[in-house]
């Protein structure tokens, strides 16, 4: 299969690649600077929270249309524009930073938001239909893209902490970059229509289009969404909080929080590698669990443990624990690619909406319990997603996708059991 794949089609494979990269890398650059903004705009733990809450609003407002969006604009337009609003939101709110600026920091992020969610989703839509032309599974590769992207950020972020640079200084030169090249791997992207569900309804194109929000009926598609929900929050309060985590329950240095960050991101993305031989081996379900346990350990330890050294391997595991329901959960919505688009939309808003959020609301309680104690409220969805994680077995009507098998790193061998 590999021998026959087109030029075009391996070429869109990797701008989607370059894409997630740098989503997470725009994602990670302002949240490694999270200390240096709080310090800043002399926020407390519940004001912080309340401004993140803010930003969260444009995404949560935008998800839910990201599906008619891309079928209006095609991917490359929408990635390309809502990745120029998501860098100007950042450059508003690091000038509010520069200057003091409590609204016009909200502002930014709500500008943030908007650009953020329209362009997450879009890209795991593109992902997607990719994924399907490929006839194999490789959405894990790109969320290993994307943390690999928060990696690169959080590294630049704990350099830029420890220099002591301006959050304005730091954003304004990484983000001109990365924007450049968002702009040229969308060139790449699969042409148009490859989104439309209307092409897969059969040779003479007379199958009734589906409504956008049909989708939003479907109980196993909602029951992803529950699983993905809580790996989302289980990521999104790490990318937000671990940092002031470190700093403020272990009266460390901005430069040490920034690393904890890094540690949570780099224990994930090894997992997005080499999580291919566990499902490989034992399928989605149980590897599911796996991850939840992970998670749940992780979490305990951070939270309850007063040792540093003890508190960051918490971290690994909590990184290692939220690592695979979200690439696991976006194949899972696309086993059937005549709805996959739909699908995907769908489980994408239900998981952003609780990465982005969810974790501004733990800023909320940590005012109350403290940043660590805080974190521990996320154990609750986990346990939830536990009970439905069944619903992420492949359809019987699944892709080969779902049960081929796939050696490359990264790669999930087709989301499925274990073929006998």
């Amino acid at each position: 299969m590999t021998e026959r794949v087109s030029t075009p089609l391996r070429a869109a494979t990797v701008a989607v690649v370059v894409v997630f990269v740098l989503n997470g890398f725009h994602f990670a650059s302002w949240a490694s600077r999270l200390p240096a903004v709080r310090d800043a705009l002399e926020l407390r733990p519940n004001q912080l929270g309340l401004l993140l809450l803010v930003g969260a609003i444009g995404s949560l407002v935008a998800l839910p249309l990201s599906g008619m969006v891309v079928q209006r604009l095609g991917a490359p337009r929408t990635v390309a524009s809502f990745a120029v609003l998501n860098v100007a939101g950042l450059l508003v709110a690091a000038t509010a930073v520069q200057l003091g600026s409590l609204w016009l920091a909200g502002i930014g992020l709500v500008l943030f938001g908007v650009g953020t969610g329209v362009w997450d989703a879009a890209m795991n839509i593109e992902g997607a239909a990719v994924e399907q032309r490929l006839g194999r599974a490789i959405m894990p590769r790109f969320h290993a893209g994307f943390s690999f992207g928060t990696m690169a950020g959080a590294g630049l972020g704990a350099v830029a902490a420890w220099l002591g640079l301006p959050v304005l200084v730091h954003l304004g030169v990484v983000l001109a970059v990365s924007l450049a090249a968002v702009l040229w791997a969308v060139r790449a992207f699969l042409p148009a229509g490859t989104h439309d569900e209307q092409h897969d309804a059969g040779a003479d194109g007379a199958a009734p289009r589906r409504s956008p929000f049909a989708a939003w009926t479907e109980p196993r598609t909602l029951l992803i969404g529950l699983v993905v929900l809580a790996a989302a929050l289980t990521e999104g309060a790490a990318n937000d909080w671990v940092s002031l985590a470190v700093v403020d329950g272990f009266g460390t240095s901005d430069a040490v929080g920034a690393l904890g960050f890094a540690v949570f991101v780099t224990a994930m993305t090894g997992m997005r590698l080499l999580g291919t031989v566990l499902l490989d081996r034992w399928g989605r379900v149980p590897v599911l669990r796996l991850s939840a346990g992970l998670a749940l350990a992780g979490l305990l330890v951070f939270g309850l443990v007063d040792n540093l050294a003890v508190a960051l391997v918490g971290v690994v595991a909590w990184g290692l624990g939220a690592a695979l329901g979200f690439p696991v959960g976006m194949s899972a919505a696309s086993d059937d690619p005549r709805h996959a688009a739909a699908r995907v939309a769908v489980v994408s808003t239900v998981g952003y909406a609780a990465f982005l959020a969810g974790p501004p609301l733990l800023g909320l309680l940590a005012e109350y319990v403290g940043y660590r104690q805080s974190l521990l409220a996320i154990t609750i969805p986990i346990l939830v997603g536990l009970l439905v994680m069944k619903a992420a077995a492949p359809l019987p009507t699944a892709t080969p996708a779902a049960t081929d098998t796939f050696a490359g790193p990264g790669v999930e061998p087709g989301l499925g059991e274990r073929r006998a």
